[in-house]
């Protein structure tokens, strides 16, 4: 069983490349460019390293609420 370091990039069979956002002995968390964070049992988990470089994501900010007038 191999454990990933967060922040490395790694490609899955099924889902594509993407990068770890935590590992320990039980559970890999992977955030995938396409397919958003999926959880992995550790020991199970087939994954492979890429060298492919990770998207720039765009992070969407929530407007604030307007104050109505009385």
């Amino acid at each position: 069983m191999e454990l990933y370091a967060p922040g490395a990039r790694v490609a899955h069979v099924e889902y594509g490349d993407g990068t770890v956002t935590r590992a320990d002995e039980f559970h890999t968390i992977v955030d995938f460019d396409a397919h958003g964070v999926r959880m992995f049992s550790s020991p199970r988990v087939v994954l492979k390293s890429s060298a492919v470089p990770a998207p720039i994501k765009v992070v969407k900010r929530k407007r604030a609420a307007r104050a109505t007038a009385k």
